[in-house]
């Protein structure tokens, strides 16, 4: 199964484990499956260290190779597939997030209990 998580998913999986759900746990430890990050998440992070919105003691893009991540770009088809989403949550970040699980065809990881309500599939952290 291909996961792609959400930012703070991201954040927990490397900080603090224990904040996931032993399902979110559980799917994350399985090597059969693919974990994926995307730029999304990174420009996020990014965003909140540069406004000190938050601090982490490690390089992102170094912590999520080491846990065997795939990076997930943007392309056109996902910025483009957030134009046709309902207007349920306003942050662009997840809403983009959402296009990248439903074009990409993937099982999106997420603490966010609006996130289900796009239809794309859930797995709950």
């Amino acid at each position: 199964m291909r996961l792609l998580l959400d930012t703070n998913v991201v954040l927990w999986m490397l900080d603090d484990p224990e904040r996931l759900s032993l399902l979110a746990r559980d799917a994350i430890d399985d090597a059969s499956n693919t974990l994926m990050v995307s730029t999304v998440s990174i420009l996020e992070v990014a965003i909140k260290l540069s406004t000190g919105k938050l601090e982490i003691a490690y390089d992102l893009l170094e912590a999520v190779a080491e846990e065997g991540c795939e990076i997930l770009d943007v392309k056109a088809e996902h910025a483009w597939t957030v134009r046709s989403l309902p207007l349920i949550h306003r942050d662009p970040f997840d809403r983009l997030l959402v296009a990248q699980a439903i074009c990409e065809r993937v099982v999106m990881v997420t603490s966010d209990r609006t996130l289900p309500r796009y239809g794309a599939p859930i797995l709950r952290a």
